[in-house]
């Protein structure tokens, strides 16, 4: 499953000089370009992990992992780094393994991906257990969610952390379109419809290229909008005994920057338009 990131600046690895179409282009590897960055992902979750656990983290699961880069880059950081992947959709699956395992050589037998429910415990306790991108919005009925948290609580090693982003700010909810550049195509992100009585929230990302072909709402997503203190609370119920909070801090013009911040209240960060909040969440 796939799953956005609204405020995320383009990454360092865009290839260059690539004349993107709707006709040729990957909407994965354009998703990819786009949204993730398992660089600066990773590297704060390592961070947060060591402040909080004081060791280093070797085995990692990703939720809802899509096609895995997250993963894949996880493992090739070292030949003791092991993954496992859960998500329900097996073409995605198989992209990836296809286009971010292979590249790994023989380290591509560290990552191990499970077609099936995130709920499902792993082969082993994960260190390091991520939901990213905001995809735990599927499920949409509180009892679910309660019950996600409550089964990555029991799967996670005793001194594990338990990490999920959260959009929110002044715009989150509201129904708009933004677009960016990314190199050789712009990434739309388009908030087609909330409801606040019922919190139904429906999102979708779309790509245009320079030849003005596009691929409209290549990804499209039926959610909940989960508010922050909802979340922080259905941790605590599930069993976590800590939950911290990293606000993403704020620039000049009200723009995540990118950088994170343990701030228990979000006080840098009430008047960024969109906003990107780690939960780290400890048993």
């Amino acid at each position: 499953m796939h799953a956005p990131r609204p405020a995320r600046p383009p990454s360092a690895t865009v290839p260059r000089r690539r004349r993107f179409t709707a006709r040729t282009a990957d909407r994965h590897e354009l998703y990819q370009i786009a949204v993730q960055d398992p660089e600066s992902d990773l590297g704060f979750l390592e961070r947060a992990f060591r402040r909080w656990r004081k060791r280093t983290p070797y085995h990692f699961r990703e939720d809802f992992c899509g096609t895995a880069l997250l993963s894949a880059t996880w493992a090739g950081k070292s030949a003791h780094h092991t993954a496992e992947g859960f998500d329900l959709d097996a073409a995605t699956l198989a992209w990836g393994h296809a286009h971010n395992l292979r590249p790994l050589g023989d380290g591509a037998a560290r990552v191990q991906l499970h077609q099936r429910d995130v709920r499902a415990r792993g082969r082993r306790p994960a260190d390091l257990r991520v939901a990213q991108n905001f995809s735990y919005m599927v499920f949409k009925e509180r009892a679910e969610l309660l019950e996600y948290f409550r089964a990555a609580r029991a799967d996670l090693a005793r001194d594990g952390v338990f990490a999920l982003d959260h959009y929110g700010g002044l715009e989150a909810t509201k129904e708009l379109v933004e677009t960016r550049r990314c190199g050789g195509f712009t990434y739309v992100w388009e908030q087609a419809r909330y409801l606040p009585g019922s919190g139904e929230y429906t999102c979708h990302i779309g790509f245009r290229f320079p030849d003005g072909s596009r691929l409209s709402r290549a990804f499209s997503y039926e959610w909940r909008y989960w508010h922050l203190t909802e979340l922080h609370d259905l941790l605590l119920e599930a069993g976590f005994r800590d939950v911290h909070l990293y606000f993403e801090q704020g620039d000049a013009d009200g723009e995540g920057s990118g950088e994170f911040k343990l701030d228990p209240d979000g006080r840098t960060s009430r008047e960024c338009l969109g906003i990107v909040t780690y939960l780290i969440a400890l048993p």
